[in-house]
């Protein structure tokens, strides 16, 4: 069945509240994907944000974003006064989240609710607790990240910062409550985003997630099982990952992630992999691996070095890892990013896994016609094609930067003369084309410029998963221009209708 849907973070959903949730907005996205006759809505990880608020550096593979709770649904549920967080300004203006402000203001809201529910515990916490053995890890962490004033674990005294078991127990007998906090807090996560999830799945719409490749190193997942990175004596990393010069930087990128030491991973069945997709396959419909490549051959930089140009590549797990993982966890489910360096070897893995890749529009005006990116050129069904993803600058801005002979192909393969028109010619294009399933975004949808872009690679600051829609972003006429869209290109998610909340 082909099917199309919208790229959209929770973080960007519109609300009064500093940051998208999975209150009322994210239902009315939904009800806004069914009338504009979608089946899929894409979200970047869920994961709790760490140093640079980026959702692909985390404080652990499992946790969600606290942010994403609806303080509204709180409100209903007796743990909170509307007093406590309406009267907050979040932010300075209703188009972009000031993480600053959600971090000074947000935990104190919250520990005013787990101060009402910590008196009035129940059964569905204690079983979420017994289910979710990740909790005890990662609620210490975090309690002790607390108190350390925010450092890095490997800033921590040494017997915590190597686990010692004396320090652990004692670090849980102090920290207790603190530990308690930030379980209730995925505990209202969770339920929150079981709820969303089931709504959008009774109304025909799939959840694509999105799991980064690699671990924050100031994260739950390489303070406790050191062993699985490349890491040197005193818990260093050796080398680092990122990605090598091109035309698009000079210096490379630099993402300082630790690398997973693969012959480790290898000798116990992959075991921490086959747990962390059976989880993303449970919160997800569908799972994008992000940087599929890295697992054909990785990029390792020095650790130390300030720039990705004394990297090398080194072999990845291939094939085997993906063996696992399907045994473990099934067929299917899962998307690759596979955009990058594409050799021979990595279209053999994805050959191999049998995933369908994904295929960017803006890559695809070449003058000369031949791109692999370019719709006529695709060669089967199973892939995605993206008007641009979140590391792309919007069709709008891609227009005002690229160069004239691209332009000129782009406005002739399109039929377009007003560059206006140029993004939802975009969207056009991805509808009509073979792909199983297309994508865009809300930003082109509106014809969005630059302002509206989600990330810039290998940087930080600036207005990186900053920006959000607002509700007039999601309109009667625009759900029903991408309605009819849908229709004739054969997308349309037939026989849907609006759900109880």
């Amino acid at each position: 069945m082909r099917k199309s849907g919208i790229l959209m973070h929770i973080s960007s959903l519109p609300n009064a509240y500093g940051i998208g949730t999975m209150g009322k907005e994210a239902y009315d996205f939904v009800d806004f994907l069914v009338k504009s006759g979608q089946s899929v809505w894409q979200i970047l990880p869920l994961s709790q944000t760490s140093y640079g608020d980026s959702p692909y550096q985390s404080f652990s593979i499992y946790a969600g974003n606290p942010y994403f709770i609806s303080l509204e649904v709180l409100e209903k549920e007796g743990l909170l006064e509307r007093s406590e967080y309406a009267e907050v300004k979040w932010s300075e203006s209703p188009r972009y989240v000031d993480y600053s402000t959600m971090y000074d203001n947000f935990y104190a809201v919250m520990r005013k609710a787990y101060g009402r529910f910590s008196k009035a515990r129940s059964a569905d916490y204690a079983k979420f607790l017994e289910e979710n053995p990740w909790l005890g890890d990662y609620s210490l962490f975090m309690a002790l990240k607390d108190a350390h004033g925010g450092k890095a674990w490997g800033e921590w005294e040494e017997p915590i910062r190597r686990r010692e078991p004396k320090a652990v127990a004692e670090a849980e007998a102090k920290y207790a409550e603190d530990m308690d906090f930030y379980c209730f807090l995925q505990f209202k996560f969770f339920e929150q985003w079981e709820k969303l999830k089931k709504y959008a799945n009774d109304n025909g719409i799939e959840i694509i997630g999105d799991i980064p490749i690699y671990c924050a190193l100031d994260s739950a997942d390489v303070w406790c099982e050191p062993e699985l990175f490349q890491l040197d004596k005193d818990l260093n990393p050796i080398v680092v990952a990122g990605f090598p010069p091109d035309g698009f930087s000079k210096d490379g990128q630099l993402w300082g992630n630790p690398i997973y030491d693969w012959d480790k991973m290898k000798e116990e069945n992959f075991r921490w992999w086959v747990g962390r997709m059976s989880f993303a396959k449970k919160i997800y419909d569908i799972v994008r691996i992000d940087h599929f490549i890295g697992f054909n051959s990785y990029y390792a930089i020095p650790f130390g070095d300030t720039t990705a140009r004394n990297g090398k590549w080194c072999e990845g797990p291939k094939y085997p890892l993906f063996e696992v993982i399907k045994e473990k966890t099934g067929e299917g489910g899962i998307i690759a990013e596979d955009l990058g360096i594409i050799t021979p070897a990595v279209r053999l893995l994805l050959s191999q896994c049998g995933y369908p890749g994904m295929k960017v529009l803006e890559f695809a005006f070449d003058p000369k016609g031949n791109s692999e990116f370019l719709p006529q050129n695709f060669t089967s069904t199973n892939c995605l094609t993206y008007t641009a993803t979140h590391d792309n600058d919007t069709v709008a801005g891609w227009v005002s930067t690229a160069d004239e002979d691209s332009l000129d192909f782009c406005r002739e393969y399109l039929g377009v003369e007003d560059d206006k028109d140029i993004p939802r010619a975009f969207i056009k294009l991805g509808w009509t084309s073979i792909a199983d399933i297309a994508m865009t975004t809300i930003q082109e949808l509106c014809g969005y410029g630059t302002e509206a872009r989600i990330n810039v690679p290998s940087t930080l600051g600036g207005n990186n998963w900053r920006w959000r829609a607002t509700e007039e972003d999601l309109s009667d006429k625009n759900a029903e221009w991408l309605l009819k869209l849908t229709k004739l290109s054969n997308r349309f998610a037939r026989g849907l209708s609006l759900g109880q909340r």
